[in-house]
């Protein structure tokens, strides 16, 4: 099992930048698929991106303005976010899951989630 915490959400405006943050304790292994999904008020929880390995994933409102990527020695994981939009609201989780990456919510491990609000 591994446990997950996020850290790094807040409140920005239109066209700013955060960087989450996931730092992994337990059974990590850069060969454990990494994810991070996003929950808006009303909505389902939906992919944004993932890593395993050297390969990087990401759904295409995320292409072009976030980065995912890891620090193996600090088995943390990082979300890049730049250009954000009020519609990028939401909270944000981190996942863990063994094997590839998966756009859904099918991974074995949680972080409790960080929030990010974007206003206009």
């Amino acid at each position: 099992q591994v446990q997950l915490v996020e850290s790094g959400g807040g409140s920005v405006q239109a066209g700013g930048s955060l960087r989450l943050s996931c730092a992994a304790s337990g059974r990590t292994s850069i060969f454990v698929a990494m994810g991070w999904f996003r929950q808006a008020p009303g909505k389902e929880r939906e992919f944004v991106a993932g890593i395993r390995g050297g390969a990087s994933y990401y759904a295409e409102f995320a292409k072009g303005r976030f980065a995912i990527s890891r620090d193996n020695a600090k088995n943390t994981v990082y979300l890049q976010m730049n250009s954000l939009k009020p519609e990028d609201t939401a909270v944000y989780y981190c996942a863990a899951r063994d094997g590839v990456v998966s756009t859904t919510a099918d991974y074995a491990s949680w972080g409790q989630g960080t929030q990010v609000t974007v206003s206009s």
